[in-house]
């Protein structure tokens, strides 16, 4: 991956995360406990991704276990 599609990643799963913040808060405030908990781990994820603590796929995971 080039520098600047790492940038371009990088910055839309900065995005993606604020964005996810945002529902989960829209989520609270309508007391769905359920979707708020759901966006929140997605939150988490991109997190995780972001910090390069997780893989972004998991197929690919898998399937190099399976071999």
């Amino acid at each position: 991956m080039t520098d600047q599609q790492e940038r371009r990643r990088t910055a839309t799963l900065d995005y993606m995360q604020a964005m996810l913040g945002q529902l989960r808060g829209m989520a609270e405030a309508e007391r769905c406990d359920m979707l708020a908990y759901l966006i929140e781990m997605a939150y988490v994820e991109a997190g995780d991704i972001l910090r390069g603590e997780r893989p972004s796929r998991i197929v690919d995971e898998k399937r190099d276990r399976a071999s």
